[in-house]
């Protein structure tokens, strides 16, 4: 009784947080858009609003750093919504959106394309052809007796995932020295060639508009299947669109940016500690969130040694790992108080 009094005090109303982390994401907006290694800075962004500003540093803030913070947030967002779709999918407060393989599969495919010089469209293609291969290979061989247990997914995406790991490390060692510091970037997450932020964008939106027309299934799901269908939910069709849904969020996160970890781990524990686990608060705000922390990350990726720029999944591991401990200490600390 004591732990939930504590949890329950740390929480904040639906609409404080929503309105919370959307003050978040608009200063970190902001702040990618007036920070970097050129010479544009929060002076010169007030000029481009006030279409004052000199055509150089109009092109700077707005055809440079906007469509990469957007890229950005949109890649936050869809990985931080595949994380909870995938923690409701396994039960397991463990699991990210890379935990079945789809990371591997997409970053596999996509690196062999690099490999014969494709441009950026045919390694975009291939990362998300092999994200979806992927999920549909562990989706089939998980399959027992028409079931998708649980424990058959998870067993099953780690070791499909410990594959793809092999096989990219195969790809970087006989990949070419002039070609493997690129190769590096994209699995640590790169978002410089990035241009493009709709398809992210439009993926966190539909995501979040589904999710939250799923929510109550969601919320009645994460009881556990005997519970839920015993509430009359048709498990069975919910999990394969949750499934789907998480694996084409991921899939499409990989492709927009590589691999970036920690995302969707960390940001539903942070959601859920200050709004509660009701999906119909967690998911519009784990979306800003983790679209903020990105947009955080990638800023500081690109300016901390600028010129110099560093891989955005080495900021997030910087960030998420002190965070996740931090979640972890408060989490026990209350089981322990509770006891």
């Amino acid at each position: 009784m004591r732990a939930e009094i504590i949890t329950h005090r740390t929480r904040l109303s639906p609409t404080s947080l929503l309105l919370l982390l959307a003050v978040l994401a608009s200063g970190a907006l902001v702040a990618a858009l007036s920070i970097g290694s050129g010479q544009a800075g929060p002076a010169d962004l007030i000029d481009v609003l006030r279409d004052a500003a000199d055509p150089t540093t109009r092109d700077v803030v707005l055809k440079l750093r906007l469509p990469r913070a957007l890229a950005a947030f949109g890649t936050g967002a869809t990985l931080a919504l595949a994380g909870v779709l995938m923690q409701v999918l396994l039960r397991n407060p463990l699991a990210d959106p890379y935990i079945l393989g789809t990371s591997g599969g997409a970053a596999a495919a996509a690196l062999l394309v690099m490999l014969t010089g494709a441009g950026a469209i045919l390694v975009d293609l291939a990362a998300f052809a092999g994200a979806l291969g992927s999920t549909l290979l562990v989706f089939l061989i998980a399959r027992y007796n028409g079931n998708w247990a649980p424990g058959r997914l998870l067993l099953t995406g780690v070791v499909i995932a410990a594959g793809w790991g092999a096989v990219i490390s195969l790809i970087m060692a006989m990949a070419p020295e002039s070609n493997v510091r690129g190769l590096l970037f994209w699995l640590m997450g790169d978002f410089s060639f990035a241009g493009n932020p709709a398809p992210s964008l439009i993926a966190a939106g539909v995501a979040v508009a589904v999710g939250l027309m799923l929510a109550r299934s969601l919320n009645v799901l994460a009881t556990g299947d005997q519970q839920a269908t015993l509430l009359g939910l048709r498990v069975r069709p919910i999990r394969i669109a949750i499934y789907l849904l998480s694996a084409i969020l991921t899939a499409v996160a990989v492709t927009t940016a590589g691999t970036v970890g920690f995302v969707g781990l960390v940001i539903p524990h942070l959601v859920r500690l200050l709004g509660g686990a009701d999906h119909r608060v967690l998911i519009p705000n784990a979306a800003l969130a983790g679209g903020t922390l990105l947009v955080i990350a990638d800023t500081l990726a690109r300016s901390v040694l600028a010129p110099r720029q560093l891989p955005v999944g080495a900021i997030t591991a910087v960030i998420g790992v002190p965070l996740f401990l931090f979640l972890l200490g408060r989490t026990l600390g209350s089981r322990d108080q509770a006891g």
